[in-house]
């Protein structure tokens, strides 16, 4: 997608992205020819015969029976999603974190084990550390530059591999065709979060990995008015996620919602091409800053994971973390509070530039190191659709307050 990460992208179906995009599940000849495809609101849908609604309850993750289970505009951005992931098909949720939990949740039991990434998500986290144990299964975290560490944390209970590469504070990596491989040796699933990187950017299951989770509110929907997740994978997998999960949570994505992420997908290739190339000039204005300490990203000259994203990641997302070169979060604050072009909130993803000062999470008169924890002078940012220079001037007039 941009110069810095010559990688050809592996998937013939990339050939035809906007196919995807814009076509893909569309039938438009079913609706009337119109080029933007209904809104079905409904709840319930209902049969001529009584032979025909026991087929339907038969094979409910096919049929339109109800739209806890399966909805016709639902359908169209669930084909649209898997085709970008090279998926046989995909789930769609109310959230990342939904998404998530039910692809975890489905495929462990009461006295297995799972290995994670050291810094998932934290909601990721949370399911694993606090919920999970109540219910007898247990988690080894642990870090994911090599794959020895993985190896090195299995028992003969581990049933799942959790990964999340980059990941969305500090950009850690893992060796996905790596870890598959491992996993397949041991009978062992794997699960990759892919927010960061977008299906554009990093192909998980073309790697080896078996499920690919989005939290689709990012970059997949890109305009800040939905929240959704996604869990791609060979259909036989996802209909276990169906009949577990997915139908007793019942954490379902809206109509309303899919159909606003069919809108949003539209201009999912021209986004990520801008903000890519946004980013490299913001990122190395940063990086040669005085007053940034250390600048966290995949492309970043000094990543010693370099290698990895030059074998992995096709183009660059819009995220990226600095640590200031200060000594006290007040100098922190002043930095965050004096951008102007930055909108000082949680997520990313979405058409606008964004800050999330870490300091923010912790009490005021926080020590500036946690026990523990990431240094509180580390500020993430997300790169948005805004001209790069303005974006540029507007962190440099913020650093001089400092």
């Amino acid at each position: 997608m941009n110069e810095e990460s010559p990688v050809p992208i592996p998937h013939s179906r990339f050939l035809d992205l906007s196919h995807i995009l814009n076509h893909l599940g569309e039938e438009r000849e079913g609706y009337h020819g119109a080029v933007s495809p209904p809104l079905v609101q409904s709840s319930i849908f209902a049969f001529p015969t009584v032979a025909a609604m026991r087929e339907a309850f038969r094979d409910e993750y096919a049929a339109h029976l109800y739209t806890r289970g399966n909805n016709p505009t639902v359908s169209i951005l669930r084909k649209k999603l898997a085709a970008l992931e090279g998926a046989e098909d995909c789930l769609v949720f109310a959230s990342g974190a939904a998404a998530m939990a039910a692809g975890i949740s489905t495929f462990v039991r009461a006295g297995e084990h799972i290995v994670c990434v050291a810094r998932p998500y934290s909601w990721t986290r949370g399911l694993l550390r606090d919920l999970l144990p109540r219910f007898g299964v247990a988690t080894s975290f642990v870090d994911g530059g090599e794959v020895a560490g993985f190896e090195a944390a299995l028992t003969p209970s581990t049933r799942l591999i959790v990964l999340e590469s980059p990941n969305s504070m500090t950009f850690e990596q893992q060796d996905l065709a790596g870890i598959a491989a491992l996993a397949r040796r041991h009978g062992i699933l794997t699960l990759c979060d892919n927010s960061h990187a977008t299906p554009l950017n990093q192909s998980p299951l073309a790697l080896g990995i078996d499920l690919v989770a989005h939290s689709a509110t990012k970059y997949l929907n890109g305009h800040s008015d939905v929240v959704a997740g996604a869990l791609c994978g060979r259909e036989a997998l996802l209909r276990e996620v169906f009949k577990g999960p997915y139908m007793t949570y019942g954490a379902i994505l809206s109509p309303h919602d899919a159909w606003l992420m069919i809108r949003g997908l539209r201009t999912l290739g021209v986004r990520v091409e801008r903000i890519a190339a946004t980013t490299t000039k913001v990122r190395a204005f940063l990086d040669a800053h005085p007053r940034v300490r250390k600048l966290y990203a995949p492309h970043a000259g000094d990543n010693p994971q370099l290698a990895m994203t030059r074998a992995q990641l096709h183009g660059a997302s819009g995220l990226m973390s600095i640590e200031l070169d200060v000594d006290d979060i007040a100098a922190v604050e002043r930095f965050c509070d004096g951008l102007k072009r930055f909108l000082m909130t949680v997520s990313w993803g979405g058409y606008e530039s964004l800050v999330m000062p870490l300091c923010a999470v912790f009490p005021a008169g926080a020590s500036l190191h946690p026990a523990g924890g990431l240094p509180l002078n580390l500020v993430r940012l997300s790169i948005g659709l805004e001209d790069a220079d303005a974006l540029v001037a507007d962190l440099e007039q913020a650093l001089a307050r400092m």
